[in-house]
């Protein structure tokens, strides 16, 4: 059934490019983390065990999204969440991805 107001074309652009921005698995995992609250570069490179020029990459790429801010704290950068909506959308995939695997895992249980 098509739907009653279709979304117009510069907005359907505007959600693949926020779905690339996000779809990145490093991405995913420094977004999980920045959601326990603000953190620099080398912190988050040494929770995740990447290096600080590949965080920072990721990090750059969420920032000129306008999902998160940055501040210069002396020679560090501290990064944090400024669009909570981010994890709406991560809760309501990986919740329904958490069904899925609990019923397949059902299924194939005795």
């Amino acid at each position: 059934m098509p739907a009653e107001h279709p979304l117009p074309e510069p907005l359907i652009e505007l959600v693949a490019h926020r779905f690339r921005v996000i779809g990145e698995p490093m991405r995913i995992r420094l977004l999980e983390r920045l959601r326990h609250g603000p953190a620099t570069v080398g912190h988050l490179a040494d929770t995740l065990g990447a290096t600080q020029q590949n965080v920072s990459k990721h990090l750059g790429v969420l920032h000129q999204a306008g999902i998160l801010s940055r501040e210069k704290q002396g020679t560090a950068v501290r990064y944090t969440i400024t669009d909570p909506t981010v994890f709406e959308l991560c809760d309501l995939v990986c919740g329904r991805l958490r069904q899925q695997f609990t019923e397949l895992a059902q299924r194939l249980t005795p």
